[in-house]
């Protein structure tokens, strides 16, 4: 209505504009990938791969760390976790921006719907992490970023739709509910 043809006037004559996410999107190809199992936190020797084991994992990923261990390496020795398999194609789509918690939410139900026609993939993960700099971590504290700035949430959702919710704050923040 009228108050927000205001608004908006208001901040085009500041010369502010909203911005919308950015979305990139890549396929990593021959990706090892650790062996989870839905019903094995901790994991077990030969079998699967811990939560501990994943969230490491998924770190290197993101970043695009080498996961082969060479020697020759100055950068990272680190190796995928054991149990692991060669996957031929994986995507990553990165979303950069303010997102609101009903996107996420419709975005989450989105990927659960991906099991719903027959998939090869055994798992997928949805990651949220704040702003490192934001005023708040959880509830209505203050965020420690001075300290740390960690301020996180992953999914891991299973193909029989049992997930794993693995959350990460700094040690000044106040834990999530």
């Amino acid at each position: 209505g009228a108050e927000g043809s205001t608004l908006m006037s208001y901040f085009s004559k500041k010369q502010i504009q909203a911005l919308k996410p950015k979305v990139t999107f890549s396929t990593l190809r021959d990706l090892q990938c650790p062996v989870l199992q839905s019903n094995e936190l901790q994991g077990k020797p030969e079998e699967s791969c811990s939560t501990e084991e994943l969230f490491e994992w998924l770190g290197a990923v993101w970043n695009q760390v080498s996961l082969d261990n060479k020697s020759s390496s100055f950068l990272s020795t680190y190796c995928c976790p054991q149990p692991n398999m060669m996957v031929e194609k994986a995507f990553l789509c990165t979303i950069t921006g303010f997102i609101i918690p009903e996107k996420i939410i419709q975005l989450l139900e989105q990927l659960c719907c991906y099991f719903g026609e027959p998939k090869l993939a055994y798992w997928l993960t949805l990651t949220v992490h704040g702003f490192a700099d934001s005023p708040v971590s959880w509830r209505e504290s203050e965020h420690g970023f001075h300290k740390g700035g960690e301020n996180l949430y992953n999914f891991v959702i299973f193909r029989n739709l049992d997930y794993w919710l693995q959350m990460a704050v700094g040690t000044h923040d106040d834990c999530p509910p």
